[in-house]
């Protein structure tokens, strides 16, 4: 059966049979500015973030000079503050060893002095008794001086107020003729070296009288 040909309508025109049938739309001028705009801005944050890059890179290679800088600096403290202990250490131990050199020196010619009196006393048995007692004052006179060169001083303490920080009272004795807890009598001076006690003062200590009168205390045994 044959196909009859299809009769235009009116005012329809026939197409072509090769003719495509769909509508091809060319790119507004905003199309392209917006394309434009995304490529510039994807470009501006590609190299924003190569920047940021770069500049953590340099960053991190600061830090590690910086860090290698640190740690030679302190190898360098450890080492220097190991020498100094081991100094002092050192110094410490020979200050404990050797410290009394000195005084052991400024001693010697007392030391000396005190031979002399003795051999001078044993060569003059019973005799020249006067000479023996210059010698041993002349050696007693050299210790004070020598005392005195290293700081080391008598603690006062006759006719002072009894004081327990420098005075160890070995008896009380009534006397009205000074203040009550008055150092009366020494029996053993005391020394200081500088602000450090070396030995306390033994001393007797007053205490008013009573009635009848009363004795002196006899000062203890040492």
């Amino acid at each position: 059966m044959s196909r009859k040909p299809r009769t235009p309508r009116n005012g329809e025109e026939d197409k072509p049979a090769d003719e495509p049938t769909g509508t091809t739309i060319a790119p507004s001028d905003e199309l392209e500015a917006a394309l434009a705009e995304a490529v510039a801005s994807v470009e501006e944050r590609q190299a924003t973030a190569a920047a940021e890059e770069g500049a953590e890179a340099e960053e991190s290679g600061a830090s590690s000079e910086e860090a290698a800088a640190l740690k030679d600096q302190l190898l360098r403290l450890h080492a220097d503050f190991d020498n100094l202990r081991r100094r002092t250490l050192r110094e410490k131990d020979e200050a404990f060893r050797y410290g009394h050199e000195n005084l052991v020196k400024d001693l010697l010619p007392t030391v000396d002095n005190l031979e002399r009196a003795v051999d001078h006393a044993r060569q003059n048995e019973g005799g020249d008794i006067e000479g023996l007692l210059q010698g041993v004052e002349l050696v007693l006179r050299e210790l004070q001086e020598v005392f005195s060169r290293h700081g080391v001083e008598e603690i006062e303490a006759e006719g002072k107020t009894f004081d327990p920080a420098f005075h160890e009272a070995m008896a009380q004795a009534p006397d009205d003729s000074v203040p009550a807890n008055t150092v009366v009598q020494v029996f053993q001076r005391g020394y200081q070296l500088r602000d450090h006690l070396i030995r306390p003062a033994r001393v007797v200590v007053s205490k008013p009288s009573e009635e009848g009168g009363a004795k002196s205390e006899e000062p203890a045994a040492e």
